[in-house]
């Protein structure tokens, strides 16, 4: 006779087990998706960080060149008088108050190599060739040659520039010709989107050129000749270095942070004027 088999009874989950896995899976799928999210927040910040440092590096790297050039050009003013209405090689700004308080500017005199001569140049002749003329009769008039013989431009045609007055020495092809400017260094508002930013002005009609984003702070300081540092020289002829002292700030507020929830990095650096009291 054979056994009698018995088969056990297959069940499925009830619905209160259902239910209570349901419910522990969205607890691990939320938690899970909140820290997914305070990740991504964190490398946001951390990438406006590194943006904000490379912005104030990059700002203060490019204004230290041109100040450290200041003056460069020989007896500028002996030659001009003035250079659209400059009349000092440094000219300072305290508390400018372009953004937000206590925020300066600087303007600097300086010769800047634009192009070179195409043909050799005699004593006594008013014509030069160039390889690229951007000169002309208004705020482009002021030309330098070798980085120390000053003339006015009288006309332009083309690449010839005529001057105002003869050359007082022979000038050999491929000498530089520099554009002598005054190029102002200054904080501004942009509306769209609304944010401070760091600009520079040539003074040639062009206006603001944007530099760096997000810069909220711009301060200059100066050492005289006689050692003295001040914020606003009586005297511009003495400046003898100076210091750039920037801040930035991050494109997007921090919600972690107190206040107003932007995170800032200040930088400074010193710069000796090479061309002034010579």
């Amino acid at each position: 006779m054979m056994g009698k088999r018995t088969f056990g009874k297959n069940e499925g989950f009830s619905l209160i087990e259902l239910l209570i896995v349901l419910v522990i899976s969205s607890i691990l799928v939320a938690a899970l998706y909140r820290t997914l999210i305070g990740q991504q927040k964190t490398y946001t910040i951390e990438d406006q960080v590194v943006d904000m440092q490379q912005n104030v590096r990059l700002s203060i790297s490019q204004m230290i060149k041109k100040i450290r050039m200041a003056g460069y050009g020989g007896k500028i003013f002996n030659s001009f008088g003035n250079v659209n209405g400059f009349t000092n090689i440094i000219t300072p700004m305290h508390n400018a108050n372009n953004v937000g308080t206590g925020d300066d500017s600087i303007t600097i005199i300086v010769a800047d190599d634009i192009s070179v001569l195409t043909q050799n140049a005699a004593k006594g002749s008013s014509l030069l060739y160039l390889s690229d003329a951007v000169f002309d009769t208004g705020k482009k008039k002021y030309l330098c040659l070798n980085g120390q013989n000053n003339y006015l431009v009288q006309s332009v045609s083309g690449n010839t520039v005529t001057l105002a007055s003869p050359l007082g020495e022979d000038h050999l092809m491929n000498e530089p010709v520099s554009l002598v400017k005054a190029i102002t260094y200054k904080l501004q508002w942009n509306t769209t989107p609304t944010m401070p930013v760091l600009v520079e002005d040539e003074n040639t009609g062009a206006g603001n050129q944007v530099m760096a984003e997000n810069i909220e702070e711009l301060g200059f300081h100066y050492t005289l000749l006689n050692g003295t540092v001040t914020d606003s020289p009586t005297d511009p002829s003495t400046i003898r270095m100076v210091q750039v002292d920037l801040t930035a700030r991050t494109k997007t507020p921090d919600p972690t942070i107190s206040g107003d929830g932007y995170r800032r990095r200040r930088l400074y650096s010193f710069v000796k004027v090479r061309n002034l009291g010579l």
